[in-house]
């Protein structure tokens, strides 16, 4: 976890109450809450917990302790172009490792890390239930199936230029 303080507007503190407030605060909806969240801020660092947590009525160690489980959520900045490589059996089975590798190499960074222009960010999931698919990639919320790592450069300027 990272050390650096995030300053947060007041702009940004009022969305996150407003997201828990769509929820009526309920604990229960806490994952409902976190993904929303992180959909508008896009991460989650421990700042924007401890408010999620306050409008919750939940420990900070518990919204803590969700983050960190499930996948899905991010304590550090994603790029604006976040790149999914599905790792799942199906996947890894038809050569998701090396179309990994290959974005690896092609955007000199690895998983976890985000480019230094901000773009594009290189993380594993699990599965994404398009195993007939496999390998696949997801930029964002575009799915890309039978990936092989001659395709992973066309993927890529496909995001390069584009704002």
């Amino acid at each position: 976890m990272s050390s650096v303080k995030v300053e947060l507007h007041q702009k940004d503190v009022d969305k996150i109450k407003a997201i828990a407030k769509e929820h009526h605060n309920e604990p229960e909806e806490l994952i409902n809450v976190l993904h929303a969240t992180q959909e508008f801020f896009g991460y989650l660092p421990a700042e924007v917990q401890e408010i999620v947590g306050e409008e919750m009525n939940v420990s900070a160690a518990k919204v803590f302790g969700v983050v960190t489980f499930y996948s899905f959520f991010t304590m550090t900045p994603m790029g604006r172009y976040p790149i999914s490589i599905c790792t799942g059996t199906a996947c890894y089975v038809r050569g998701a490792e090396t179309v990994l590798d290959e974005f690896k190499r092609q955007l000199n960074v690895e998983v976890g890390v985000t480019t230094e222009d901000g773009k594009f960010s290189i993380n594993c999931l699990r599965c994404v239930g398009a195993c007939g698919l496999a390998p696949v990639v997801m930029v964002g919320d575009k799915t890309y199936g039978r990936v092989s790592p001659d395709g992973v450069k066309d993927i890529i300027d496909e995001y390069k230029d584009a704002e």
